[in-house]
């Protein structure tokens, strides 16, 4: 199929919708795999999550708005912790972090993962304790290191020859010891897309065992005083299904693990598998749950290190779309409906919303798919096939590529998506000087802005021309 200068999401003229993709007994109803476990439908239509009606929650707020439900937040969290109860739980902040799901985390008794100064900064201001948090990022800046060994963070992921120089020079001029782990590229193909995948040969991130740079990164952390080597990080990708991956990386970590217990005689106390698992955006998604992931995992390190006779080292794990992502919805307001003519006597019908691409890159980015639901009333009006679209100025702004939604859907109308926690927020712009939207957690009927809406004056703050 030829290319087309707007992206995948485009090239596909005369497109009646995905094979798997079937008109629902109800376009009313919710599909409860990829909402959160508080969200339902009233008897007149409308969506309710955390015992809040959208409708009630755009009147007060606006739209688009991110809704976190809080109960689901943590019972995900909990799930994990419960589950993983041999391992340490650190929530991947990249998904989504703001001082609120911080606090979350640590009162679920999970740790935090970082990878920037700018997350660092929020886990400090939420009071975390900073032993509990772990430093990531293939590019970490001297003051961005400096920062996290003054604060004591519990582990620095170092990703480069250059930053473990960074570390022993930073960590000498302080008397101190930074504990490190090293990333490594374990070579494992993650059945994901590629841009999510991290643990093939030929990408930025971690030192390669294949190549032996690993190996030569763990003997010069282990020989310098300045630096304390507490185990090895493994991460194959996102929206992962497959524990397969998880296996065959395993393997590759320990097998580096006991040459380096062998030759260097140094018992590496600490292992982190990584995380990436994934979520259900749509009913062709089947994501196992924690308790299966825990025992597979599990297994899978047991065997390993039995195989290669080392004792069994404290394991961690990062999930960070596995908890935030079902979450969260965004609710939009329709603003324009549009019937267009397509090849071979098809047409689409686009349903345009006050958001986009700038609240929501992934369909754009990853040709990511999503579901979404007419929020705000019941609908008789038979099902039809409909694209939901933003309001910015490019021609992939996609938000839903292809869902059932009532023929009657209407500019003043409600649309919510499912399964938008992980990434939305954290990768939003101000595309055509957009501001971006608020997040408004939810609980037991009540709202509370955890993130607030972004507003001119706050974009019209950083333009400096006048000055």
């Amino acid at each position: 199929m030829r290319a087309h200068e707007a992206g995948a999401l485009h090239a596909d003229i005369g497109h009646r919708g995905p094979g798997w993709l079937r008109a629902p007994r109800n376009v009313n109803d919710l599909v409860p795999q990829l909402w959160s476990s508080t969200a339902k439908k009233t008897a007149e239509g409308s969506l309710v999550v955390g015992g809040v009606d959208v409708r009630d929650l755009v009147a007060e707020h606006g739209s688009p708005s991110y809704v976190l439900d809080e109960d689901d937040f943590r019972a995900r969290a909990r799930a994990f912790k419960h589950a993983f109860k041999d391992f340490d739980v650190y929530y991947a902040g990249k998904a989504f972090l703001c001082t609120t799901v911080v606090r979350w985390v640590m009162e679920e008794g999970l740790n935090l993962d970082v990878c920037s100064g700018g997350e660092l900064a929020v886990a400090l201001r939420a009071g975390a304790d900073p032993r509990r948090l772990g430093f990531h990022g293939n590019n970490k800046s001297e003051s961005e290191l400096a920062r996290a060994i003054d604060a004591g963070v519990g582990r620095i992921i170092v990703d480069s020859e250059y930053e473990i120089t960074r570390l022993i020079e930073l960590a000498g001029e302080r008397n101190t010891t930074a504990p490190v782990m090293i990333r490594v590229t374990a070579g494992v193909e993650a059945h994901t897309h590629e841009y999510i995948a991290t643990a093939h040969e030929d990408q930025k991130f971690g030192f390669s065992i294949t190549s032996g740079a690993a190996y030569e990164a763990v003997a010069r952390v282990n020989e310098a005083p300045e630096l304390e080597l507490l185990g090895l990080h493994s991460h194959i990708g996102s929206q992962i299904f497959d524990s397969s991956g998880f296996e065959v990386a395993a393997k590759r970590v320990i097998a580096l693990h006991a040459r380096v217990s062998e030759e260097l005689g140094v018992d590496m106390p600490e292992l982190d598998l990584g995380g990436g698992f994934g979520i259900a955006y749509t009913t062709q998604d089947d994501p196992s749950d924690p308790a299966q992931l825990a025992t597979e995992m599990g297994k899978i390190v047991e065997h390993e290190c039995r195989a290669f006779q080392v004792d069994v080292p404290k394991v961690s794990i990062e999930p960070g779309r596995a908890i935030v992502g079902p979450a969260v919805c965004t609710v939009y307001t329709v603003g324009t409906v549009k019937e267009v003519e397509l090849d071979a006597g098809a047409s689409r019908t686009y349903i345009s919303v006050d958001g986009g691409m700038s609240d929501n890159i992934r369909a754009a980015l990853y040709d990511a798919d999503y579901s979404c639901t007419l929020a705000n009333r019941y609908s008789d009006a038979e099902p039809r096939l409909a694209r939901v679209v933003g309001k910015h100025c490019e021609a992939g702004d996609i938000v839903v590529k292809d869902e059932f939604l009532p023929s009657d859907v209407r500019p003043g109308d409600l649309v919510a998506v499912p399964g938008t926690g992980a990434y939305c927020r954290s990768m939003a712009s101000n595309y055509n000087h957009v501001p971006r939207p608020p997040v408004i957690a939810v609980k037991d009927g009540h709202t509370r802005i955890v993130v607030r809406r972004e507003t001119e004056d706050d974009l019209l703050r950083l333009d400096m021309g006048d000055e």
